[in-house]
């Protein structure tokens, strides 16, 4: 009987040891890898500041050198977003870069100046990125500092031709401006009624020119974008407002034209150019445009 015991109770201990061998201990610890369950649905894609690198090529754009300020910004600033596209800036006139455009040389027109309607009859289309104000200048010795739009007209078109009938200096005045087919030139002798009438002691090819003649001759008046003057000139007021961006935006400043950028109608854009074109004409630029000197056309009012 006790043999018999001792049997059975050797084979349940056996028993009890099979089964503890037999059973996985319970990890209570998951593992990162265990805890997170493999997803079939995709990973949303989180917007990035990095450029896109959608488009590539290479864009021209010729035209207006009043545009360079604003241009070049813009170039840098779609730089930042399209590296692959490279854009080249020429300064070589308005007239000139709607020329170009209607002939095919370039893909963007510039021009400081609205499309005259026999432009518009070859086919360019203009899309206006800012507005800019033309500054009348003075060399900083001038203690004239306010000026009519009358009286302008009149120094320009050679009525007015000593600063002492402005209660400046006994001396004979200087009229410096820009050269036939320029932007600047062609605004600002339209909004004062005085096309083909004007009378230059000096005419010049650049923007730059203009200022930086009138800056060196104590006599000398001219015209600029209110983007290109700078300390070396003083800019008067006309009708007794001072050129600013403000007062360009508000409609007050009475010398002021739209910068543009001409296409051809009915001619595709590359996909660089046409990317630039877009770039410019967006809500995104408006501080580039206004840190280059000039008015978003978005913000004119």
């Amino acid at each position: 009987m006790k043999k018999t015991l001792a049997i059975l109770l050797s084979a349940m201990l056996c028993f009890c040891l099979l089964a503890a061998c037999g059973e996985e201990p319970t990890d209570t610890t998951a593992s990162p890898a265990a805890s997170e369950e493999p997803s079939s649905a995709p990973e949303t894609e989180v917007p990035s500041e990095e450029p896109s690198g959608e488009v590539s090529g290479n864009v021209t754009a010729n035209g207006s050198t009043s545009m360079e300020s604003v241009i070049l910004a813009l170039i840098e600033g779609f730089d930042g977003v399209n590296p692959d596209v490279s854009v080249g800036y020429t300064g070589s006139g308005s007239g000139a870069g709607i020329e170009g455009v209607l002939g095919g040389t370039c893909d963007l027109g510039l021009s400081s100046r609205a499309l005259s309607d026999d432009e518009k009859a070859e086919g360019a289309v203009e899309d206006i990125i800012a507005l800019d104000g033309v500054a009348v200048i003075v060399n900083p010795e001038n203690s004239v500092s306010d000026l009519t739009t009358e009286q302008i007209a009149q120094i320009f078109t050679g009525e007015i031709t000593n600063w002492s009938e402005l209660g400046g200096a006994d001396s004979a005045i200087a009229v410096f401006g820009r050269e036939a087919g320029s932007g600047t030139r062609g605004a600002f002798e339209e909004i004062l009624g005085i096309e083909d009438a004007c009378t230059y002691t000096n005419e010049y090819s650049s923007t730059g020119d203009v200022v930086g003649n009138v800056a060196s001759n104590p006599n000398a008046i001219g015209y600029a974008s209110l983007s290109a003057v700078n300390d070396t000139v003083t800019a008067v007021a006309v009708n007794g407002v001072t050129p600013s961006e403000e007062t360009v935006a508000d409609g007050t400043f009475a010398i002021q034209r739209p910068f543009v950028i001409v296409t051809v109608e009915g001619t595709e854009l590359s996909p660089a150019a046409q990317a630039f074109l877009d770039y410019a004409m967006s809500d995104e630029v408006a501080d580039i445009i206004t840190a280059a000197g000039a008015v978003p056309a978005s913000l004119a009012g």
